[in-house]
C-alpha cells in the first residue's frame, strides 16, 4: 500500500468516531437550527427563544443537531451522553434577503475546525454556492472548503459540505434551483473536494435523484429540508428521497416552525431509520398531541 493510500484511510479512520456519533446504521436525521447566523428576519421563526427551540428537538433525540459557534453551548450544555451530536455550521452568508446583495459573500468563521474540537462536535458544514452570474462567491466558497478540508483531516474533524445550487431573483427572496443536472454536478464538485457527508437539496423531480446518490458514490447524502411545507408535502418527500437512496435528512424549518416540533422530528426519525410510511409517520404525532411516547 502507498503511503498516499495509507495516509486517505488514516484520516478515515481518525473521523471515524464521529462519524459513528451521527450516522447510525448508517443514516442520520440532523434538524438544522442555525438559521439565525444569515441575518434574515423571516428565518427566526419558531426559534426566536433559543433555548426552547433547542431543547424541545432534544427531547425528541434526533441523531444531530446543526447549530452555529454563537449558540452551540445550549446543546452541549446538557449533561448524559444520550444527547444528539452537534454539527456546527462554520460559515455565515449574505444571500437569503429579499434583495439579492450587491455584493454576495460567504465568510468562514476565524479557526473553525479548532472551535469544533473545543465545542465536541461531531462535524463542521460549510457551504458551496452556485448562482448564474456570481462567480466570486463560488470561488470563495472553494477557498474555504480547502481550508477546512486540510483542518479536517488534520484534526479528525468529518466535514459536511452543503451544494446549494440556487437562482438569482429580484424582490421575492433566495429560490432554489431544483434541475437535477446542476444539482448533481455541484454535488460531485463537493465530493471531489473532499466531502464525508452531503447536505443537498432535493432535485425538482424526486426521481432523479438517483443519479445524485450515484455520484455521490461512497459518501452519505443527506437531503436538505429547505423552506416550510405542509405536513402532508413534506412526509411523502421525505419517505420518497429516502426510498432513492438518500442516508437521511438535515430539516430546519419543517421542524422548528411545525406547531408540534417534538412529534414532527418522531416522525422524521422513523421514516429514516424505521422505513415507516407516511401513515405511519402520522401516528407520532397523534401520539405526541396526546401526551404519550
Amino acid at each position: 500500500v502507498s503511503t498516499q493510500s495509507t495516509g486517505a484511510f488514516l484520516r478515515m479512520d481518525l473521523k471515524r468516531p464521529r462519524l459513528n456519533r451521527l450516522l447510525h446504521n448508517g443514516r442520520c436525521l440532523n434538524v438544522a437550527i442555525d438559521h439565525g447566523f444569515f441575518n434574515s428576519f423571516g428565518f427566526l421563526s419558531g426559534i426566536e427563544d433559543m433555548k426552547a427551540a433547542v431543547t424541545a428537538v432534544i427531547s425528541a433525540n434526533p441523531d444531530a443537531i446543526q447549530l452555529s459557534p454563537g449558540q452551540a453551548h445550549i446543546l452541549q450544555s446538557f449533561p448524559g451522553k444520550n444527547k444528539p451530536a452537534l454539527v456546527l455550521r462554520t460559515d455565515t452568508v449574505n444571500v437569503y434577503d429579499k434583495e439579492f446583495p450587491t455584493k454576495p459573500f460567504c465568510q468562514l468563521i476565524r479557526d473553525p475546525v479548532l472551535t469544533a474540537v473545543r465545542l465536541d462536535a461531531a462535524a463542521v458544514v460549510c457551504n458551496l454556492i452556485q448562482i448564474p452570474g456570481e462567480n466570486d462567491l463560488f470561488h470563495q466558497c472553494i477557498k474555504n472548503i480547502v481550508q477546512l478540508k486540510a483542518e479536517c483531516d488534520h484534526y479528525g474533524m468529518p466535514l459536511m459540505i452543503e451544494p446549494l445550487q440556487m437562482q438569482k431573483t429580484i424582490g421575492s427572496g433566495y429560490m432554489i434551483d431544483g434541475d437535477a443536472i446542476k444539482i448533481t454536478a455541484l454535488v460531485r464538485t463537493a465530493v471531489e473536494l473532499g466531502a464525508d457527508l452531503i447536505k443537498a437539496d432535493p432535485t425538482t423531480d424526486l426521481n432523479d435523484y438517483t443519479t445524485v446518490i450515484q455520484v455521490a458514490g461512497d459518501i452519505p447524502v443527506l437531503v436538505r429540508g429547505g423552506s416550510k411545507a405542509s405536513e402532508k408535502e413534506i412526509l411523502e418527500k421525505t419517505v420518497q428521497i429516502m426510498k432513492v437512496g438518500a442516508k437521511g435528512l438535515v430539516y430546519g424549518r419543517n421542524i422548528i416552525q411545525h406547531s408540534n416540533p417534538v412529534g414532527i422530528t418522531n416522525a422524521f426519525k422513523a421514516i429514516v431509520h424505521n422505513n415507516a410510511t407516511v401513515e405511519e409517520a402520522l401516528k407520532f404525532l397523534d401520539l405526541s398531541k396526546t401526551g404519550s411516547s
